[in-house]
């Protein structure tokens, strides 16, 4: 699903001075690397759980509104994922800021937002008209409809300490080997089977 950052982070969630005291490093010489790899870590952790975890805008661009165009909820289900529903890849969802689309006549146009219903409690967030509204219909053609909205936790001090945690081991290995594969001379390296698991409680589960 094609997704546009419009607006990176403004902030990471570990600061220079939190990994330097991690790493135990007290000189300045390796500041650059230590930026490239918190950076890296971070994203490694969006990938592995699916999440935002600055706060940041994306666009995502979809070919048509999915269908079909049902109203309401399934008599007698208490949680759904209709056919109709948007849903949006990263989590957590603020707000969903626009949702653009080209009319029959390829002429720009935007939902009204009243036209739309988000709901962000459950993850992935789901959009879907809201009753008596369908999606409007929409040019045939690639990239037709975007929709525009805002994730993440917030700004470093709202991040779960779960995922800074991992962050901060994953820096640590990083930054200890440098290489591809590190050679030992006294047995190999095997994994610490808990860190992964830090980010476990996090993972969005989209099946």
């Amino acid at each position: 699903m094609p997704l546009q950052l419009v607006t990176p982070p403004a902030e990471e969630p570990v600061s220079m001075l939190e990994a330097k005291l991690h790493l135990r490093v007290d000189f300045a010489d390796d500041d650059a690397l230590i930026t490239a790899l918190i950076s890296a870590a971070r994203q490694a952790a969006e990938t592995l759980t699916g999440r935002q975890i600055i706060t940041a805008r994306w666009k995502m661009v979809l070919d048509s509104f999915p269908g079909p165009s049902l109203m309401g909820v399934p008599n007698g289900e208490v949680f759904s994922l209709p056919g109709h529903a948007i849903l949006l890849p990263k989590c957590p969802v603020q707000s969903v800021v626009s949702i653009g689309y080209l009319d029959m006549a390829s002429v720009l146009q935007t939902m009204p937002a009243t036209d739309y219903t988000v709901e962000s409690a459950c993850e992935p967030a789901r959009i879907t008209p809201v009753f008596g509204r369908i999606w409007p219909i929409c040019l045939p053609q690639i990239g037709a409809v975007s929709v525009t909205f805002d994730a993440g936790y917030g700004d470093a001090a709202s991040v779960p300490e779960g995922i800074k945690i991992w962050i901060k081991l994953r820096v640590g290995s990083l930054y200890a080997h440098r290489e591809e594969v590190a050679l030992i001379n006294r047995g190999k390296i095997e994994p610490l089977p808990f860190i992964d698991g830090l980010l476990d409680p996090f993972k969005v589960v989209t099946a």
